[in-house]
This record gives structure tokens, sequence and C-alpha cells, in this order.
């Protein structure tokens, strides 16, 4: 079962970054700079992390590398030492067929995670009645958060019915919604709506192209006539992987106001300029293929990484993608933390 408290600040809403890798120049594991990272999230401010997910590199699991456990491992060392004051949500990525699934759910569930970000990627053998079965089955060992993964970087479309089957499982308490499409994530909101654990699921935005308007909107949905009323309540992205203090602020912008029939304009036109620098960010002109390089580079570029690499030496910045940064940079000081994370390196063995 989840922890009460934990359970608490997922319903209320709050900012998880998905945790990239860290990595030297010959290709492996920077240790220091991974647990500087976790650091990072913590003194931004944010809830939560989540690791061994995409922006980790699913390289990871790949017996050439067999980092999944470690980096899992360094993140809760990290996290333990910190002894925060308040709730910190540890989730950990689970992908793979079933046995590697229910063996990624042990892992993290034996690490001290709190639920398992369950992908259904690259999983095209399975019917969606295969797909509900093998949730089933890691949900018996750890508490699951759903993911709608975008078609472009391995994920697949999923009907209405499926989404309103996984709703029911017991032990699901959230769905990261990151189709990159209205129509798919209409589907997730109005599937949760309509099963019988509508206020068992909590709702989180992965759409890195629409996060502000995701987070702004109340979906109204009718159920047997009446009216159910849900929020996207936080986010769990890639995108707030880098800028994370500045996401938090502007989380908390959006929190203070949603509830209310007078959101800003302001709020809009600041989503739009989000969803700007996560183009260039995460690579869009060129279908995403250097995004994870992307959000690397920025964290190199603010000191907390030392470059750019990935496990692959085809994951790369795409051409004109470094210029695209620049360009956000300059367009946007208002959106990026660097001031922050100046001072953060200041921070004894940071």
């Amino acid at each position: 079962m989840l922890k009460e408290e934990i359970k608490k600040l997922l319903f209320e809403g709050t900012v998880i970054p998905a945790h990239p890798l860290a990595l030297d120049e010959n290709r492996k594991l920077d240790e220091d700079a991974q647990r500087r990272l976790t650091n990072y999230y913590m003194e931004a401010g944010a809830g939560g992390i989540a690791v061994g997910v995409h922006t980790t590199q699913f390289e990871i699991r790949d017996s050439e590398f067999g980092l999944y456990e470690k980096v899992l491992a360094l993140a809760t060392e990290e996290i333990n030492k910190k002894k925060l004051a308040r709730p910190f949500i540890k989730i950990a990525g689970i992908c793979g067929p079933v046995e590697q699934a229910l063996k990624e759910a042990q892992t993290a569930k034996d690490l001290g995670y709190d639920l398992g970000l369950l992908s259904n990627g690259g999983l095209t053998e399975l019917t969606e009645v295969e797909l509900l079965e093998r949730t089933k089955k890691v949900a018996e060992i750890i508490p699951v958060f759903g993911f709608y993964l975008q078609p472009s970087v391995g994920g697949r479309p999923f009907s209405y019915s499926f989404w309103k089957q996984f709703a029911e499982i017991p032990n699901v308490y959230a769905i990261k919604m990151a189709p990159f499409n209205r129509y798919q994530t209409l589907d997730v909101v109005r599937a949760v709506c309509h099963s019988t654990r509508c206020d068992e699921i909590a709702l989180y935005t992965g759409n890195d192209d629409n996060i502000v308007n995701d987070l702004l909107t109340t979906f109204e949905v009718n159920v047997n006539g009446h009216l159910v009323r849900k929020n996207i309540i936080g986010g769990l992205l890639g995108h707030w992987a880098v800028w994370t203090n500045k996401a938090v602020e502007l989380f908390e912008e959006i929190k203070s106001v949603r509830d209310s029939n007078q959101v800003p304009a302001s709020l809009l036109t600041l989503g739009q300029q989000v969803t700007d620098a996560n183009a260039a960010f995460f690579d869009s002109a060129n279908q995403f293929q250097g995004c994870i390089a992307g959000i690397n580079e920025v964290l190199a570029r603010q000191g907390l990484l030392k470059g750019n690499w990935c496990l692959l030496k085809k994951e790369k910045l795409s051409p004109g993608q470094s210029d695209e940064i620049d360009r956000v940079y300059q367009d946007y000081p208002h959106l990026h933390d660097n001031q922050f994370v100046k001072q953060f390196l200041l921070i004894p063995n940071k």
C-alpha cells in the first residue's frame, strides 16, 4: 500500500522530474554527478523524482551496461541522506515483458520506491488484455503509476476501453498522460471519470508540449447524468528535469489560480513559451531524436553534468539543436534557473 503522506502529496499534485543519467566522457556512469542531480531536484523544491524512465535512458537495463539497480539505489541513498522534513515521492520506471517487469518491480520495492511507472512501450506483440494482466501482476508487488507513452518514442495508441479497465485495477494510483495528443489525453480523462475508482486515480501530465494548459484545465465529464470534474493535478515530465526551480515556481502559481474562474491570460502566454523551450530541448523538429541529449546539454551548460553524452553514440544533439537551445535561453530568461543552480553548486559536496 502507498504510504499516507505520499498518497496525500500525490493527490495534491506536485512537480516530479524524470531523472537523467549522468555520464563521463567515456560514457561511463558519473556517480558524483548522478548524486548531485538528485540533490538538485530536492533543493529545487520538486515533490519527487522518477528514476529508470525514458529520460534515464532505457538502455540502463541492457546487459552491456547493467545500470538499472545502480541508478535506482544511488537516488534512494541521496534521498535518505537528505532526511527531508517533507514527503518526497520515489518513482521507479518499470518496463519490458512480464518477467522483466516483475523483476524490476521487486527491485524497486526492495530499494524503497513508492510507485512503479509502468511503461507499455515496445510490447507490440501483446494485446490490450495481456497488458492489463501484466499491470495486475505488477500491481501485486508495487503501487502502479500508469503511463501513456507517445508513439514517436516507442509508445502506441490505446483504446478508451483499455484505460477504463486499467483504472479499475486495485493498487493503481496515478496515470501519466504523455501521448502528445489531445484526443488520446481526453480518452484517459474520460475513462478514469467513468471508472468506479475515479477518486482513487491521480492524473498527471507528461505532455511536455502542453504542460501549462493541462495543469490549468478542469475537465467536466458526464457520467450517467452526473457531472464529474477532474483535474490533471501535477506533472511527471522530462522537461522538468531542467530549469526545475523555475518549474516549481510556475507550478505553485498555477495551483493558486486553477480553481478560480479567472486564470490570467499571461499564464497562457507563458505556457506557449514553455512549449517553445521544450521544442528546443526535445528536438521536435527532428521527431525527438535528440530529446535525451538535449536535456543533458542544458544540464551540462549549467554545470550539473560534464557533458551531454548518452549510453548510445547515436543518441546525440541533432544539427541545429544547440542553436535552438541558445535561442530559447535568450528569448526566455525568466524560465531558466541558472542563478539558482549557481548557488546550489556552491554548497559543499555538491
